[in-house]
């Protein structure tokens, strides 16, 4: 009797083992069939928001392309492409598009601190750096990044001094690495400077960009710090920025005869070629909310003006 009470006894405590191991086994097969599920949906999430994103480029480059058909004088903020695009409903998709253009002229372009030869030698640009020092006074972020800069732009392995800095100092941090001698391709490049920090960029992101050296600064979308920046040491468009924005809702402000009143005569023929009131590159954000992912684009906008053409000559996703 007490080996049958005994064999009754470790048969049950077998089938609750087995039933725990079916639990667990299903819990399992569910889990993981409801993440595949959940990966399936977040892919195909992810294409459809590229899709529409891309759909987005197209549009913003119709845009600039009509723009540069029914206004070729000037590209300032009266203009069709410099009015976001507000959120637009995405009814078959449940979500939701939205975007904007910004023209890239109207920053200081940060490969103008360097200028190469022919032969791939470098040398600083002294006026471009002295002016972007004064934006950096201005956005009140020490001057001497505008050395470090230069140094990780230009070919050779002097620092600069008293303000730069080449491969022995990237070298020595952790992880090491080391300066890119090469024009900068993208303004977050100067999260790579060291202890530059994110703050700084921030602060510093919406002034400077980063394309082929020597576009001409668009006046009528510069900005006030910039536009004070080249003139010297006035702060004149700085203290008269709500009047300024006032007369951009309305025209092209300043013109290149209204700044260049402002301009001693070295610095009109030091800018001479430097300003102009149209612009050829434009960066496009795009934002595509499907659910509850968000996709951005950014996409670096090339406008030639013989051809009337606009292309996407470089894309990032995610991050700038």
């Amino acid at each position: 009797m007490k080996s049958r009470r005994h064999q009754r006894g470790v048969a049950l405590v077998m089938a609750v083992l087995i039933v725990a191991l079916a639990t667990i086994l299903a819990a399992e097969v569910g889990f993981r069939g409801y993440l595949d599920q959940r990966r399936t949906v977040n892919t195909f999430s992810l294409d459809q928001s590229f899709e529409i994103a891309m759909g987005g480029e197209a549009w913003a480059s119709d845009a600039l392309r009509r723009d540069k058909m029914q206004s070729s004088k000037t590209d300032d903020f009266t203009e069709e492409w410099a009015t976001p695009i507000p959120p637009i409903p995405l009814e078959d998709v449940g979500g939701e598009f939205e975007g904007q253009l910004e023209d890239l002229q109207g920053r200081f372009n940060l490969n103008d601190l360097v200028t190469f030869d022919q032969a791939g030698q470098s040398t600083q640009n002294e006026p471009a750096v002295k002016r972007f020092e004064r934006l950096l006074t201005l956005l009140e972020i020490e001057p001497k990044w505008a050395g470090y800069i230069a140094d990780w732009i230009d070919a050779d392995n002097n620092a600069g001094f008293p303000d730069g800095a080449e491969d022995p100092v990237y070298t020595n941090l952790s992880p090491p690495y080391r300066t890119a001698n090469m024009p900068i391709t993208r303004a977050s490049e100067l999260l790579a400077l060291p202890e530059f920090g994110a703050e700084r960029y921030r602060k510093l992101a919406p002034f400077v960009t980063a394309l082929p050296a020597g576009q001409p600064i668009n006046l009528c979308t510069a900005s006030p710090e910039l536009l004070d920046a080249m003139i010297g040491d006035n702060r004149e468009f700085t203290l008269g920025r709500e009047a300024g924005q006032q007369t951009r809702q309305q025209r092209c402000f300043p013109t290149v005869s209204e700044f260049q009143a402002s301009l001693s005569n070295d610095r009109k023929q030091e800018l001479d070629d430097m300003i102009g009131e149209t612009s050829d590159y434009f960066l496009a954000t795009i934002w595509v909310t499907l659910g509850t992912q968000r996709f951005t684009l950014y996409s670096l906008l090339y406008r030639s003006g013989g051809a009337n053409q606009v292309r996407p000559i470089l894309r990032s996703y995610g991050t700038l």
